[in-house]
């Protein structure tokens, strides 16, 4: 009898059963050991788990390990057999024990051989392997059998699942290689969705992780994180966090001033055994995009957060200030916060409940509730909002009276003489003043389309406000042509269909331009917001109407077409000063200032102040204010000088050729100009 008790404890060498009842969990079972091996004590998921394999016997739990140690293990006895072993969970310390044959071990204590994480572990081969004759025990004694299995899971039920700091680290790894390159997108997901969502995975580790001091940081690449802990106290408590100085980039850097009553009122909500305050450093604004594309400055985003509380209209500004390069004169900075919208697939900045206050290097954002903050830059135009005002009144009421005088001049010089050598000249400049009452009329109504609801008729507003001013363009263009058959080739007869022919070029151009852009991408023309920035509270608004979308288009097609029209018709008009100035030139120099001053008119030459727009200062406005009155107004103008060139040959009959003929009568001024 004794033999046969000896046989069937023999393969059970060593029994780690306990008469104690101390552990709030007890797993046992059975193992083969058919090799050396070991235990491994690691981080797993939210729960206990233990894992067989041929090599070892493989425990994680999801809290927190020895600090010295992310990854512990431990030899088992090297005598090969089936071995019992038990594994106990004490909730009241957290402390789990393995019990393996005759030996006992503290796991995540000090271990009897250790190695650091990533080196063995990755190199180690799982062949699982089955455990036998496995139960669990709980508190109250219920034990449950159960199946053979290579690997169990329990619930880890300790106090508050504490994240180990290896898994933030992880996940900002994660983070910053989705920003470097683009995730694989979901169904109707977007890259900013996916990163979003990461980065809301981020904060809530965030706030479970346990921390060695009262400062921790984590994170060296794209995200960086900041946990800040403050121990509540009877005195109202005053924090301030300053970032390391950067040599590279716009940002160099940024402080954090947390005033006291961020924490009075996180205390006056619920009983806190310590608050918990998030800074987010984020050198790239890919997840902050929203539709205008608008610019971040330095790409720099700092979040800034209180576990678990949402914090809003503090009496006492949170202050955040950006150390960056001196800025350009044409930028202004404008602190904001990043709107989440769940609607969509990107939020918006907002700068409500925000205010600027700009030095020369460094802008300081004082705001009344806790997000992601960024520094938008704005362009503008370095005028007050009183001189912006000043400026569309001038341009709407100079667009209207210009589309008026410019119908009138029409139908006189319709009316006028009808000689075949003047009929030419007087077309050109008809069509010259079709094209600007065109433009005036377009731009008079395409801020109206672009607050209608339809964005179709905002594209076709848009195309045709681009169309009128290309034809403005080149009608200006065929004008100093007309002027360079006059003076240079010195023609006096023109060929049949001449006047179809130019027709073609001044109107058939612009439509296969603006034809050819539209058929690219429908999408370059439509609602087209302008920033403004105005002084008076800090405030930003966005003037939109319906005009070119992509400002590459703009300045490629409109700037590059005008520079070579302003450059052939400033050498036409420079031709004209020549002949009008030379010695032996006769005739009053008032019709010679005049002939000049209509010419230019006629020509565009004051277009070309919008050259000074990318000044600054005094002189940058001035040059504005005149842009905005001589150009608003150039159909009236060309009405006024057309009413003085006939006056002045009315009084003076005999010298009309010198004088009418110069621009409105081109063709009979020949033998004048010879």
């Amino acid at each position: 009898m004794k033999v046969l008790l000896l046989l069937l404890l023999f393969p059970l060498q060593g029994v780690g059963a306990t008469s104690h009842r101390e552990e709030d969990f007890r797993f046992c079972g059975d193992r083969n050991q058919t090799q050396k091996s070991s235990v491994i004590y690691e981080h797993g998921p939210a729960s206990i788990s233990i894992e067989n394999t041929a090599q070892a016997l493989i425990i994680k739990r999801p809290f927190l390990l020895n600090r010295r140690n992310f990854y512990n293990k431990y030899t088992l006895p090297p005598t090969l057999g089936r071995y019992r072993f038990c594994v106990y969970w004490f909730k009241a310390n957290e402390t789990l024990k393995l019990v393996y044959g005759k030996q006992s071990f503290i796991l995540g204590g000090d271990p009897s051989s250790s190695i650091s994480w990533g080196k063995e572990s990755q190199k180690t081969k799982r062949n699982s392997t089955f455990i036998f004759n496995a139960s669990c025990i709980s508190k109250d004694g219920k034990n449950t059998s159960l199946d053979n299995a290579s690997e169990y899971f329990f619930p880890g039920k300790c106090k508050a699942m504490c994240v180990w700091e290896q898994d933030v680290e992880e996940q900002l790894a994660t983070l910053d290689s989705l920003i470097a390159r683009p995730p694989a997108l979901a169904a109707g997901a977007t890259k900013q969705q996916i990163l979003r969502c990461e980065l809301g995975h981020l904060e809530k580790t965030l706030a479970k992780v346990e921390l060695e001091g009262q400062n921790q940081t984590f994170g060296n690449a794209t995200v960086r994180v900041t946990i800040l802990r403050v121990q509540p106290t009877q005195a109202p408590l005053h924090l301030a966090f300053a970032s390391q100085r950067e040599e590279v980039g716009e940002v160099h850097g940024f402080t954090v001033d947390l005033p006291s009553s961020l924490f009075v009122t996180a205390k006056e909500r619920e009983k806190v055994v310590e608050h918990r305050v998030f800074l987010i450093d984020i050198d790239n604004q890919t997840m902050f995009q929203d539709e205008n594309s608008s610019h971040i400055l330095g790409d720099k985003v700092i979040g800034i957060s209180l576990v678990d509380t949402v914090v809003a209209n503090l009496s006492d500004p949170v202050v955040l200030t950006f150390f960056h390069n001196q800025l350009p004169k044409n930028v202004i900075p404008l602190c904001v916060f990043w709107q989440e919208d769940t609607t969509a697939s990107s939020g918006s900045w907002d700068s409500y409940g925000c205010t600027t206050v700009m030095g020369g290097s460094q802008t300081d954002c004082r705001c009344n509730h806790l997000t992601y903050f960024a520094v938008l830059m704005i362009s503008s135009p370095e005028i007050t909002y009183i001189h912006r005002d000043y400026l569309s009144i001038i341009t709407y009421i100079g667009c209207l009276i210009s589309a008026l005088a410019s119908i009138c001049t029409i139908f006189f010089l319709y009316f006028r003489s009808k000689q075949q050598d003047q009929i030419t000249g007087m077309y050109i400049h008809m069509n010259l003043l079709g094209a600007i009452f065109l433009l005036d009329v377009t731009f008079l109504i395409s801020e109206r389309l672009a607050s209608s609801s339809s964005e179709a008729v905002c594209r076709a507003g848009g195309l045709f406000l681009h169309f009128s001013l290309l034809s403005c363009l080149t009608w200006m263009g065929i004008e100093g042509y007309n002027l360079y058959r006059l003076v240079i080739e010195v023609f006096n007869a023109y060929h049949d269909h001449f006047l179809l022919k130019l027709c073609l070029v001044g109107w058939g151009l612009p439509f296969f331009c603006v034809m050819l852009i539209f058929l690219a991408s429908w999408t370059n023309y439509g609602p087209f917001s302008i920033p403004v920035y105005e002084s008076v509270g800090g405030k930003s608004t966005n003037a939109t109407i319906c005009w070119i979308t992509s400002p590459l288009i703009h300045n490629i097609v409109n700037l590059g077409f005008f520079s070579l029209v302003f450059l052939f018709n400033s050498v036409m008009l420079g031709a004209m000063v020549r002949e009008i100035l030379r010695p032996n030139k006769k005739g009053h120099k008032l019709k010679h200032v005049l002939a000049l001053f209509g010419l230019s008119i006629l020509l565009g030459i004051p277009w070309a102040l919008v050259f000074f727009s990318f000044t600054s200062g005094v002189f940058r406005l001035v040059s504005l204010y005149i842009f905005t009155i001589i150009n608003s107004l150039q159909g009236f103008l060309i009405f006024l000088w057309y009413w003085t060139m006939v006056l002045q040959a009315r009084k003076s009959p005999d010298t009309q050729s010198s004088s009418d003929n110069v621009k409105l009568q081109p063709n009979s001024s020949q033998s004048h100009l010879g």
